[in-house]
């Protein structure tokens, strides 16, 4: 299969032979043909990019070969000139970078459950748990275990002895996974033997017939581990006595076998970091400081007449420190005030101290006039916008330096943010006295990958990939085990969770293990292959969907495909009832986000505090998970400013207008009589519309109803990927994709153009924010009709089809009176909370969570 993936392909064209060694816009005239530049096609966007075609070397650590980009547009329009028979325009077709339905390779396409592993392919495995040895020879010093099948050899970690219990009798407990086929196994053996690991001498070993080794299905108990007479050891080829006996069970099981996850399935020089594991995020709170006021401070003497002193209060938590503005001073008391909040992000177990530093910034260099150390567990907790009283807290530094005045709390009705908005798992409060039942629940069957690039070498001319998947809904990771030396590796491993809100993102990533080969002193991170976001709202009700999607990576040279993965997805939920559909009514974050918004600049400052956080928790797990994975999955860069990325935004805007476009030339086309027919029945409706008015509300909402059931026809089929397009990632230029990659601050001389060029990055950054948000509110409008969020749809053609029977039946004086008394009514009438129409709004999905 590598061959062929690598074969040359050959194109034909006006009698000219050309070799294409990957995407169109690589073909290359081969040797045979006449004298002509190398370039020959040229990709039509919006900026086109002629490459050249290079056969680079396999790279010795990180990633495939990156294709360069060398000739921009002015180049090409010169080139065309010269020769223009010689470059043949073409558009390539997104189909390459378009997820694919795969469901006709599994039997099940609509749900009805088999077994909790039926999203997946079962795997057959030969299980085999050495636990210990007993009647050993006391000399031996530190044996081990081989096991050994036609294809398969594995050895043991070193044995374990018990504290007061004879040097005769070893331990293990250890479990091995062999990959097992039934035609492999007609006629084969399973060895297990014993081995002193000094003088690599054998003790003896066990010999098993594969066709008589049983079968565990699960939900079945673990097999009992029986004792087996060690045959052929030295003890009996000596003395003719047996060397010990063995304890161990060997039977056959699949992936959803509980000894699966713990299995020794590789033979990495550091195996742990090669299974699959269930990781927990940790529990995040905001601490909330008010600094008040500080008294009794010892100020620096002799200052300047006029002069007021600068005492600023700097709190620091871990690595995150803020510090306030300059305090008021009150010339009567002699005290300084703030009233001012600092937010922070705490984390369980709360085993951390918040450190207070009052300062005096009178001078170029800041003396430190005192500091207290308050412990997370002696702040108080809540749940929503109750008073906190304030306490004293008395300076230390040595005499009496004063006292400060603080309100503190941890906030446990807030949702701390640690990924990106837009592609949020989780709106769940901290406080799990808060959160509300759950909704549905999430399987996720992880398949396997096809056609991914090598990304590190194992010799001359040979490449290798270690691939393994990380998916993160809500509070929990999940990280597949890793397939070794694999381009199309089958994980076929199945995961669920807990839905609270189906209005989150599902985020699967593909990356290659580069920790299995190094030692704890040593950082290797893993290399990022690509990753797909699946909305959940987006999915069908109790519907498998068996999909392929592209792994794409945006780096300083462009766009490339990585591979496929191939992922089965299933939303287990209640059809439609009630519960859910309520869910669409309610607001999107908790209630303290209302009630006491943070800013923007605010919660973002937190959510980088957030995922570092995450990823220093995670990091502390064994086998850790690096912090470039962690990083990748949460978004953490995000909102850095890319002109890609606001170029993508205007685009969307663009679209969402393009509606608004249509119709104005339709109504121009009405106009013109460009269709007579159309044009007389507008006529018509104009005049019934004229004669009689009341029919005009409950008509556009007749006619949306039929717009909703007319688009059902061209409702998405799978559930979409990352699109190209839309992220403008196939168009990109080097120059902006260099910007993109850049450093802030940026790394490019001179140092004037350096600060200018920051500061205006940050406040385009901002700016493509905005046109983000503005473009989300109109891909919101168009998810109304265009079944993208199926229940949300239905709901809303419900709800129109409701109105327009309600405006047909009731006289529209008394419906227009109603509204607008509804809408004028008193502030004490009025609900805090935002309504449920304007909840539902922002839980439609847009196009956001689909980009680059």
């Amino acid at each position: 299969m590598e061959q062929e993936r690598n074969r040359p392909q050959m194109m034909v064209e006006e009698g000219r032979v050309f070799q294409v060694n990957g995407p169109m816009e690589h073909c290359v005239p081969l040797p045979d043909g006449p004298p002509s530049p190398r370039v020959v096609v040229v990709e039509e966007s919006p900026s086109p990019v002629v490459r050249v075609q290079q056969d680079p070397p396999l790279p010795e650590m990180y990633g495939p070969p990156e294709p360069e980009m060398q000739y921009h547009q002015p180049e090409v329009r010169k080139m065309q000139a010269i020769r223009n028979d010689r470059v043949k325009i073409m558009k390539r077709p997104n189909g390459d970078y378009a997820p694919k339905d795969i469901s006709g390779k599994k039997p099940n396409g609509e749900s009805e459950r088999i077994h909790p592993y039926d999203l997946v392919e079962p795997m057959q495995y030969l299980f085999v748990r050495i636990v210990k040895v007993r009647g050993l020879n006391p000399s031996t010093e530190s044996p081990f275990v081989k096991v050994r099948t036609s294809s398969h050899y594995l050895r043991s970690k070193p044995a374990s002895y018990r504290p007061n219990e004879p040097n005769d009798s070893p331990e293990w407990n250890q479990v091995f996974a062999l990959g097992y086929s039934k035609t492999d196994a007609t006629g084969a053996t399973l060895e297990i033997s014993v081995w002193d690991s000094p003088t690599e001498q054998f003790l003896g070993g066990v010999c098993f017939d594969l066709s008589d080794v049983p079968i565990r299905d699960s939900p079945d108990s673990p097999l009992a581990p029986q004792w087996y007479r060690l045959e052929g050891g030295a003890a009996e080829q000596n003395s003719g006595s047996v060397s010990g006996d063995v304890q161990l069970s060997v039977w056959i099981g699949t992936q959803s076998d509980d000894a699966f996850p713990e299995a020794w399935s590789s033979d990495a020089p550091y195996v742990a970091h090669t299974r699959s594991k269930v990781y927990q995020s940790p529990k995040l709170w905001y601490l909330r400081v008010t600094v008040m006021e500080a008294q009794d401070l010892n100020l620096t003497p002799n200052l300047p007449p006029l002069t007021t002193p600068e005492i600023r209060v700097k709190v620091q938590l871990g690595f995150q420190s803020q510090r306030t503005r300059r305090g008021s001073m009150n010339h009567h008391s002699m005290s300084f005030h703030w009233h001012e909040d600092l937010l922070f992000v705490a984390g369980e177990p709360l085993e951390d101290s918040m450190v207070l530093l009052v300062e005096d910034r009178t001078t170029k260099e800041a003396a430190l006039l005192g500091h207290v150390v308050i412990p997370l567990t002696s702040i108080e907790q809540r749940i929503d916008d109750r008073h906190v009283p304030a306490k004293w807290f008395p300076l230390e530094g040595g005499s009496y330096c004063g006292r400060v005045h603080l309100r503190l709390c941890l906030e446990g009705g807030y949702h701390v943010l640690d990924e990106a908005a837009h592609v949020c798992s989780d709106f769940r409060p901290t406080a799990k006295s808060l959160w509300k039942p759950a909704v549905g629940i999430l399987e996720l069957g992880i398949l396997g990958a096809r056609g991914l690039l090598p990304m590190k070498s194992k010799g001359p001319g040979k490449g290798s990939t270690d691939a393994y998947c990380v998916a993160k809904y809500g509070k929990k990771w999940v990280r597949t085990r890793t397939v070794t030396d694999s381009f199309d590796p089958r994980w076929n491993e199945q995961y669920t969770w807990q839905v609270y809100d189906p209005c989150t993102v599902l985020t699967v990533g593909v990356f290659d293990n580069w920790r299995m080969f190094a030692d704890v002193s040593e950082e290797k991170p893993d290399c990022r292959i690509g990753k797909v976001r699946i909305r959940v709202s987006t999915l069908e009700s109790n519907k498998i969907y068996t999909s392929s999607y592209p792994l794409l990576v945006l780096t300083r040279t462009g766009l490339k495909k990585m591979g496929e993965i191939e992922l089965a997805v299933r939303f287990a939920s209640p059809s439609f009832l009630p519960d859910m559909c309520a869910v669409y009514g309610q607001p999107l974050l908790p209630k303290m986000h209302y009630i006491r918004p943070l800013g923007v600049a605010q919660q973002e400052a937190l959510r980088g505090a957030a995922t570092k956080m995450v990823a220093q928790w995670l990091a502390r797990s064994e086998p850790p998970m690096g912090h470039e994975v962690v990083r990748y999955m949460l978004d953490a860069d995000s909102h850095a400013w890319s002109m890609r990325k606001s170029k993508a935004n205007w685009f969307r805007i663009v679209a969402v207008l393009a509606w608004a476009v249509g119709l104005a030339k339709w109504l121009d086309d009405i106009r013109r009589w460009k269709n007579p027919v159309t044009t007389v029945l507008l006529h018509i409706l104009y005049l019934v519309l004229v004669w009689y008015p009341d029919l005009i509300v409950p008509t556009g909402f007749l006619y949306v109803v039929l717009i909703g059931i007319w688009y059902f026809r061209f409702r998405p089929k799978i559930p979409a990927g990352m699109d190209t397009r839309l992220s403008q990632a196939e168009s990109v230029d080097p120059d902006e994709l260099d910007e993109e990659f850049d450093t802030m601050p940026s790394s490019k001389p001179p140092d004037m153009v350096r600060v200018r060029y920051d500061r205006l990055r940050m406040l385009a950054a901002r700016v493509q924010t905005v046109l983000g948000d503005f473009a989300t509110q109109g891909e919101r409008v168009q998810a109304l009709v265009s079944w993208r969020d199926p229940r949300a749809t239905k709901l809303f053609i419900g709800v129109c089809f409701v109105i327009a029977v309600i405006l047909y039946s009731v006289p529209p004086k008394m419906v227009a009176v109603a509204l607008g008394f509804y809408y004028l009514r008193h502030p004490m009438f009025r609900n805090p909370m935002p309504p449920a129409s304007l909840n539902f709004f922002r839980r439609l999905p847009s196009l956001s969570d689909r980009l680059m």
